[in-house]
């Protein structure tokens, strides 16, 4: 039996430098992977089965399954496997949770299998499900650029507290290419936050509030609607300007410590949002799922 923790994420920046000839975004974005995780279990089965603790996720076009198909076919590999996957990652929110559940299917099975599949094999793999899913081959901290199948992973491990808060809004599959759908050349850049944060970051220094860019933010505010109180909220509770997470609606802020993550946690929740005080994170062996209220 395999287990595997499947970290969701925040794009620290997230920049659009162009519209691509194949109707994909080129994007620029410095990713970093976030202890708030789902829980994956992989054991030998005689076919590929998928059982959830969201039984809506249980669908045939789940990326759990979609990736555990495509490693099979890819490989020739004739084996099934019964996985099981417990989550705690709010989905379809902009935290990655599909991705890095598929991410960690290939990487679970890959083990399960004993396939060997090369690094840089699966990350090709993984771009074929999605284009967050190269990223969670790597995790950590990385460059993300292409429409995300180009990932540069970084040494640097840069210690952040955040707080996540997933307003109480309807979650759409479609939102991501209505935000693509809503911006407007003008918004586009030459990837100049990124370099930027990411310079700070390779040097240790630290990142704050003013260092953070997300270009959809220019344009969420008019598809989702609500979005502007639970930023408010957000802002008035930490003192800080609050950031999208990817395509959102969730959104963070930094902290500068535990202390103020837990008083600005503390805040949010007796206003009954969901929340979650969260950390960078680096290691995705299994010892015991982390503790979510």
């Amino acid at each position: 039996m395999i287990k595997l923790r499947a970290p969701a994420k925040v794009n620290l920046t997230l920049e659009v430098l162009a519209k691509r000839d194949d109707g994909y975004h080129e994007i620029r974005s410095l990713m970093q992977a976030i202890d708030l995780c789902d829980v994956l279990t992989f054991e030998p089965a005689g076919e590929i089965t998928l059982a959830c603790s969201e039984p809506e996720l249980e669908s045939a076009d789940n990326l759990v399954l979609e990736a555990a198909r495509l490693l099979r076919t890819s490989t020739g590999c004739r084996k099934g496997a019964r996985i099981t996957l417990q989550k705690h990652i709010p989905w379809a929110v902009g935290l990655g949770g599909g991705s890095s559940d598929a991410a960690a299917t290939l990487k679970g099975l890959d083990q399960l299998w004993r396939l060997g599949v090369p690094p840089q094999d699966l990350s090709h793999l993984a771009g074929q499900v999605g284009s967050d899913v190269p990223f969670f081959i790597h995790g950590g901290t990385a460059v993300v650029e292409g429409r995300g199948e180009r990932v540069m992973p970084l040494a640097a491990r840069p210690d952040l507290w955040l707080v996540l808060l997933v307003p109480p809004l309807p979650r759409s599959a479609g939102k991501t290419a209505r935000l693509y759908r809503s911006l407007h050349s003008h918004w586009f850049t030459t990837g100049e936050h990124t370099r930027k944060a990411l310079a700070l970051v390779s040097q240790g220094h630290p990142l704050t509030s003013g260092h953070l860019y997300n270009v959809f933010e220019r344009a969420a505010f008019g598809v989702f609607s609500g979005l502007d109180t639970c930023w408010r909220l957000l802002e008035e509770a930490s003192g800080e300007r609050p950031h999208l997470a990817g395509s959102g609606p969730a959104c963070f802020v930094l902290c500068a410590s535990k202390e103020l993550g837990e008083r600005v946690t503390s805040i949010l929740r007796a206003r009954r949002m969901e929340t979650f005080l969260v950390r960078t994170f680096f290691d995705e062996t299994l010892t015991t799922p982390a503790n979510r209220e």
